[in-house]
């Protein structure tokens, strides 16, 4: 080595590399194939499940125009099932959205003995069927129920009413709200938080300054999730309910009880108004989100 010149010692001393081959045009070809394949396929499952499903029920509803589904949707049982609906929903909604707020924070932003079974109890509703719920609700707040039968004694009706069907929306929303915030406030941390804490900030002004404008899409989207599978359910509400018409009769049983007695407009006309909120419900959030953050 001590002949050799610098020049040639650096050219001895340097690692070789090796580099790597250049795809080719068939390995590129196949990439672009499987792609396309995967596209397809997930296209096929969207249609056969999804976009046909629905464009039929769009389709059936305006067959014979805009009057007949008019008439349907103005009928009295249809309105009052529409207010049954509403009011059922809305309450839910409320009451998931304080309580996905609290439990979120609670996962997010601290520990302690017993978080797994908290977290695991919250995603139950996903795994049980609506139906099981319904009926676990009558064999807890039913008349003949110690905890239904004292209710019932001092004149508040759980079962077979409102308050029931919101206890079963109630529970099979439930972990919506949740879901979309744990990871948001797991991303976004507690600098900025402690940092307004350090500054003399209430635990008031730090939540609706700094936490609240970094979750808010997050909790839109989750609200709206929550709203749209309350609008939808049925299992447990049609179990907890009785089914009575101009009472406990939501728009998912006026469908089912309309298509069973053959008024195929009526069930065609209320399956469209509720499958046209949960999808104006998704668009809205859509266009205006960008907005927003722009």
């Amino acid at each position: 080595m001590a002949d050799l010149s610098l020049a040639e010692r650096e050219h001895v001393d340097a690692p070789s590399v090796h580099l790597a081959p250049r795809p080719t045009k068939g390995r590129k070809g196949r990439a672009g194939l499987g792609r396309w394949i995967l596209r397809l396929v997930a296209l096929f499952y969207l249609m056969a499940l999804l976009i046909i499903p629905v464009a039929m029920i769009f389709w059936r509803t305006f067959e014979n125009g805009i009057g007949p589904v008019w008439e349907a949707l103005t009928d009295e049982d249809v309105v009052h099932a529409i207010k049954v609906t509403v009011v059922v929903a809305g309450v839910a909604v409320v009451f998931n959205t304080i309580f996905g707020v609290i439990a979120s924070f609670l996962l997010a932003r601290h520990e302690f003995r017993g978080k797994f079974i908290i977290d695991k109890l919250i995603d139950l509703p996903l795994a049980v069927s609506p139906v099981i719920v319904g009926l676990s609700l009558i064999l807890a707040y039913g008349k003949n129920a110690p905890i239904g039968g004292f209710l019932d004694d001092i004149g508040y009706q759980i079962i077979f009413a409102q308050p029931g069907m919101v206890l079963a929306t109630c529970f099979v929303s439930l972990p919506l709200v949740v879901r979309e915030l744990v990871p948001v406030l797991e991303e976004i941390g507690t600098e900025q938080e402690q940092a307004a804490a350090t500054l003399g900030a209430s635990p008031f002004q730090i939540f609706r300054r700094i936490t609240l404008p970094a979750i808010r899409w997050g909790l839109a989207y989750g609200v709206i999730l929550t709203l749209a599978r309350s609008l939808g359910e049925y299992g447990g509400v049609a179990v907890v309910s009785g089914k009575v018409v101009g009472e406990t009769q939501t728009l998912t049983l006026y469908v089912e009880e309309a298509y069973g007695n053959f008024h195929r407009v009526g069930a065609y006309s209320a399956a469209f108004l509720l499958a046209f909120l949960a999808v104006a419900a998704l668009v809205i959030m859509q266009v205006f989100r960008p907005k927003e953050e722009s």
